[in-house]
């Protein structure tokens, strides 16, 4: 083809044009008039909403010169709506002050604008004559509505198209791509014939990954951090289970995988990974109130890449129980080192040591913990924990806290998460079961038992938009094989407060064997929510909690009680903000109104 270049003149004169109509006072677009004869109500709300002519009126764009400009380029949108819908001899007419914008001149654009017409008659409907996708994926089928007779929306030969090449893709075919298409309508029968040609490529297998972009995380740790199966067959699946892996470390502020461009002679694909480091260092602090406990507050200092492979190392301190009705001041200060990809992609080990001091109603205790484990990821939903730590606590309690006991145990903690929750700050649908069991060896003081836990909740919507959400929440708790006087504090059960129920005074449910005021070695809680949305940003919600504990594991003495109340909650970039107040319906607390504030739905 002759390659032609532009009279200057024509240059000259389009410039001319522009400047002139720059020049020229403009005068704002007055109407719109959109219209479209025989368009059912789904299409013509289609129709309109892709209108960019609609949505420059809705933004006040008044320019002449801009809204020609936009009015030209509408044609192309609305056809391509009507393509989607399956109309294919439609009629699309943008008129400016009755003048076919199509037919003028760009040299010689309007100098203001009155009204705009825009009329769209969407013509009869097509079907599918003949629709054909090949070849296919072995043991694949087409779409059931990619077929002779169906609607030949053009959105269906797309996903039919795609879902050809990714069926490809998964069987190892990484290079699977449409080759050619030949699609003809046909006006008198009305019939769209579709023909798509797809190229699967070789089959490949993973190759080398090639990390760039990185400043102080090791290459080397990049590429055991991904995972990157090489010398395996190719997966879309694992392709974006490495590029998680990198993101879940915390450690980059964006990471994007993406296939080279040729595979290799040997059949295997190389992967190039960008990755772009986030800051270092983190600093942040939270508080919490309610009106029992006082006022918690936490801060953190966190370096995500401590010794250059994406390792992660956490400082924490807490005081709580500032301005507390009962006990005294709790402090905590612990800290974490995490190493991701040890042993396997998806294993994390962890170390950990903690100081802690607590001052309630019914002890007080002083503890040092040291701590070493591993977390291994199943999947994108269930988790796995094990670790191994020592324990040593000096406890206070009994009447007048005349009981000392310094507990020294060595214990196993087992855990397992299985999160379904669409969201882990304000859920609305899903559900959340975490279970453990943590045998306990007593060396000092102590007896040997264990410790199981069960957190189950779900959250199930109502109405439109998920404004009405039902939530549930079941706790379970039991100490195995231990007398009570010889567990340890921190492994009996309390119920009362945000975290069990709400309207109670925190830890106010126990026991009292032989009259010695205690935690128990049995417990459950069970609360319920209906959370409804009144705006975007601001929530209520109405809520009932009770607990149970008893003296041993389900056994023995016990004793419950029950809560309920009303809260608000308000949207931020964090969560929403959190403020319940509760009410005791059932047990003797001596307390009236409780309130709490934080972060988080409170489950």
């Amino acid at each position: 083809m002759r390659k032609t270049t532009p009279k200057k003149t024509a240059t000259l004169g389009a410039a001319l044009a522009s400047c002139l109509v720059l020049a020229t006072p403009g005068q704002a677009l007055d109407q719109l008039v959109f219209s479209t004869p025989g368009a059912s109500d789904t299409l013509r709300t289609a129709l309109e909403r892709s209108s960019l002519l609609t949505r420059a009126e809705a933004d006040g764009i008044t320019d002449p010169l801009e809204v020609f400009s936009i009015a030209r380029v509408e044609y192309g949108r609305l056809i391509g709506t009507l393509y989607e819908a399956g109309h294919y001899s439609g009629v699309i007419n943008v008129l400016i002050d009755g003048r076919e914008a199509a037919d003028i001149s760009p040299l010689d654009p309007p100098a203001q604008i009155g009204t705009i017409e825009v009329r769209v008659n969407p013509g009869p409907k097509f079907v599918f004559g003949r629709a054909r996708i090949g070849p296919l994926a072995p043991n694949t089928t087409a779409r059931d509505d990619f077929a002779p007779g169906a609607p030949a929306r053009s959105t269906v030969i797309r996903d039919a198209a795609r879902g050809a090449v990714d069926d490809w893709r998964d069987r190892g075919h990484a290079k699977a791509e449409p080759a050619d298409q030949d699609v003809i309508a046909d006006h008198d029968t009305r019939q769209l014939d579709a023909d798509v040609t797809i190229d699967p490529g070789p089959r490949l297998r993973f190759g080398e990954l090639r990390p760039t972009g990185q400043r102080h995380v090791r290459p080397e740790r990049i590429v055991a951090i991904a995972g990157l199966p090489t010398g395996e067959r190719f997966s879309p699946e694992a392709a974006t289970r490495a590029a998680t892996r990198l993101r879940r470390t915390g450690a980059f502020a964006s990471v994007a995988l993406r296939e080279a461009e040729d595979p290799n002679p040997d059949s295997t694909l190389d992967f190039d990974v960008s990755v772009v480091e986030a800051p270092r260092r983190r600093i942040g602090a939270g508080a919490e109130y309610d009106t029992e406990d006082g006022v918690r507050l936490t801060a953190f200092w966190m370096h995500r890449n401590l010794l250059g492979g994406a390792e992660r190392f956490r400082v924490e301190g807490e005081v709580a129980g500032i301005g507390a009705r009962s006990g005294g001041v709790d402090f905590r200060l612990g800290t974490e080192f995490t190493r991701p990809a040890t042993f396997t992609p998806d294993t994390a080990l962890t170390l950990g040591a903690m100081l802690e001091s607590e001052d309630q109603r019914d002890y007080t205790a002083r503890r040092a913990r040291i701590s070493a484990g591993v977390t291994h990821l199943f999947s994108d939903t269930l988790t796995g924990d094990a670790a191994i730590e020592y324990q040593f606590e000096r406890a206070r309690f009994g009447a007048d806290r005349s009981v000392r006991r310094n507990f020294s145990t060595v214990a196993l903690p087992l855990g397992l998460t299985w999160d379904r929750r669409n969201d882990t700050l304000d859920p609305t649908r899903g559900f959340y079961l975490a279970g453990t069991a943590t045998p306990f060896l007593g060396l000092r003081d102590a007896d040997t038992g264990a410790q199981t836990t069960l957190d189950a909740r779900g959250f199930y919507p109502f109405g439109g938009e998920d404004r009405i959400v039902f939530a549930a929440r079941a706790q379970l708790g039991a100490v195995l094989g231990a007398d009570i006087s010889a567990t340890p504090r921190r492994y009996l059960f309390y119920s009362g407060g945000g975290g069990t129920v709400r309207g109670q005074p925190f830890e106010s449910l126990g026991v009292s064997p032989g009259g010695v005021d205690s935690g128990g070695q049995g417990f459950a809680a069970f609360a319920t929510e209906v959370r409804v949305g009144v705006t975007d940003t601001i929530g209520v919600v109405a809520f009932a909690d009770a607990g149970f504990v008893s003296e041993g594991a389900f056994s023995g003495a016990s004793d419950w009680h029950a809560g309920a109340g009303l809260g608000v909650r308000y949207d931020t970039a964090v969560g929403p903000l959190r403020v319940d107040l509760g009410m005791p319906v059932r047990g003797d607390t001596g307390r009236g109104l409780q309130i709490y504030i934080g972060i988080g739905q409170a489950f």
